[in-house]
């Protein structure tokens, strides 16, 4: 019996092992983001306005002006980000160490704003609201999640702004991540600290004019989001968590149980509420077992354990590719689905029943609860004019 509980020990190290050597693969593969500034670019590439809200401090080592560092003050920033004519949808092309930048190719910055203070940041973002009226006056706000740098979380919201036509203003909310795939332990405290940077970032939005707020948080940003809309409603009296027209976590790396007393602390959860989840999350399996758990919220596959809360679950597992960690960001044919979420807020405020033709696949409601089992045949058909 010792001999096999040892052997059985040894077996967990070695597929824990194992799953930490293919997440480092994978991050081997991709080249990094940094921010490149290149005004001509304006010239060839379509134009994502980003507004910034950072709890990253300056890191003397690196000379990063935004890095790993936990800053307690959070800065403002705006960068104009330029979308390449040869853009693929779902990918985002970095500059390479070892060449100039290409416009027509790389996504590149073509101007990038520190802001002195919050006033002047909450102008711009103010009139940027009211630039379009079709928007009225709609902000999406997007908290990345583990393993970003200060580029890759802004460049992502660039490329799923432009691949989705969002026309809301585009906010992101950067937290001081590591950036390393083995900064697991970093990352999580870093979620925590910096709860009071997001909420500072949501209140200033409020106060530039945003009348609808939605946001869109992936991975660890999630279990952020979550702990900052509770906070918020512990101690706003529902100001703020009202203009919250809607969440979305895309495969959230939380406890479910975590989660459960977070949304029941929230109170009515912001609608609409969508989970995006999948079983073959090569990064949130991982973490279900560094952390000694059988799933997170971002695989859950059995909908029941969210029966009573109000919620929609979509599993995106046939869309899945890589590590699985990023479907609905990188996979054309869900950019489309995301596209038509617009549709599907108006149908949930009519009838939940509503969502049934518009998220195509396999529908199954429980209580309060609705899991969707995503199809890519079903969605191709469906998104085609």
């Amino acid at each position: 019996m010792v001999i096999q509980i040892a052997w059985q020990a040894q077996a967990g190290k070695v597929r824990i092992v194992s799953s930490i050597l293919v997440v480092l693969a994978l991050a081997a593969c991709e080249p990094r983001g940094s921010v490149v500034v290149d005004p001509a670019a304006a010239r060839s590439g379509r134009i994502e306005t980003l507004f910034i809200g950072t709890t990253r401090g300056a890191d003397t080592a690196t000379g990063e002006a935004f890095g790993k560092v936990r800053s307690p003050v959070t800065r403002f920033v705006r960068i104009d980000v330029a979308i390449p004519p040869q853009h693929v949808t779902g990918e985002i092309s970095w500059p390479e160490p070892n060449r100039p930048a290409d416009p027509a190719t790389d996504f590149l910055a073509v101007q990038q704003k520190i802001y002195a203070d919050a006033n002047s940041f909450r102008a711009d973002l103010g009139a940027e609201l009211v630039r379009n009226p079709r928007r009225q006056r709609e902000a999406v706000v997007f908290v990345h999640g583990f393993n970003n740098n200060f580029a890759e979380g802004a460049y992502r919201l660039a490329q799923i702004g432009n691949d989705i036509g969002i026309e809301g203003a585009l906010v992101h909310y950067s937290w001081p991540s590591r950036a390393n795939p083995l900064g697991y332990a970093y990352d999580r405290d870093s979620a925590l600290f910096a709860r009071d940077g997001l909420e500072t970032l949501l209140r200033e939005v409020a106060a530039a004019g945003a009348e609808r707020i939605l946001i869109v948080a992936h991975s660890m940003g999630s279990s952020l989001t979550m702990e900052t809309l509770r906070q918020i409603a512990l101690r706003d009296e529902g100001k703020l968590l009202d203009r919250v027209s809607g969440v979305m976590l895309v495969s959230p790396d939380i406890d479910v149980d975590v989660f459960r007393a977070q949304a029941e602390r929230i109170g009515d959860l912001p609608q609409p509420f969508v989970i995006f989840s999948s079983k073959r999350d090569r990064a949130l399996a991982l973490s279900a077992r560094l952390t000694g758990q059988r799933d997170r919220l971002g695989n859950v596959g059995d909908v029941t354990e969210l029966a009573d809360l109000k919620v929609t679950l979509l599993d995106t597992t046939a869309f899945s590719k890589g590590s699985g960690h990023f479907n609905p960001g990188e996979s054309p044919a869900l950019i489309a689905i995301l596209g038509r979420l617009a549709e599907v807020d108006s149908a949930f405020a009519q009838d939940r029943t509503g969502r049934t033709g518009l998220l195509p696949g396999a529908v199954l409601t429980v209580q309060n609860a609705t899991q969707v089992v995503l199809s890519p045949v079903t969605a191709i058909s469906q998104i085609q004019p």
